[in-house]
């Protein structure tokens, strides 16, 4: 844990905007990144119905990634809990790049199993930080699938 009294987790349930793509590091670890889109409504003051769509990213390593890539397809309603991590990489003009994005430690598929989806995915223990993708994983932009 980084230091007393701090929590870093994201809760959200949403809709995919795409289809995972299921990838794999150089290192033979499997990676998805999906996009999920949360929405609100609400009346304005004129009594009008209003709506906004957030876009989420959402990336999922090893066997979760599999599961994803396996029985989630684009639209399927899905919950997720993890925590917000942000990465900077250098693109191939030399500029800074940043990108903050959740990963996924719980999935559960909500649609109805007709629907190619539901029931809850196994959820590997979490990986110490000598493991996380962020540290002694190594990954590259080449082995990210964005």
């Amino acid at each position: 844990m980084a230091g007393k009294g701090s929590v870093n987790k994201v809760i959200i349930l949403g809709n995919l905007g795409a289809d995972p793509e299921l990838k794999y590091t150089t290192s033979g670890a499997a990676v998805t990144t999906l996009s999920v889109a949360t929405s609100e409504s609400w009346k304005d003051d004129s009594g009008n119905r209003q709506e906004r769509t957030e876009w989420h990213r959402v990336v999922l390593w090893r066997r979760q990634a599999e599961v994803a890539g396996e029985y989630l397809k684009k639209g399927s309603k899905v919950y997720f809990e993890g925590r917000l991590q942000t990465r900077s990489w250098d693109d191939k003009d030399g500029n800074k790049r940043y990108t903050t994005e959740i990963v996924g430690d719980v999935m559960t598929m909500l649609d109805s199993r007709s629907e190619g989806g539901g029931g809850r995915a196994p959820s590997p223990p979490p990986a110490s930080d000598a493991e996380a993708p962020a540290g002694g994983e190594a990954a590259t932009d080449d082995d990210l699938p964005f």
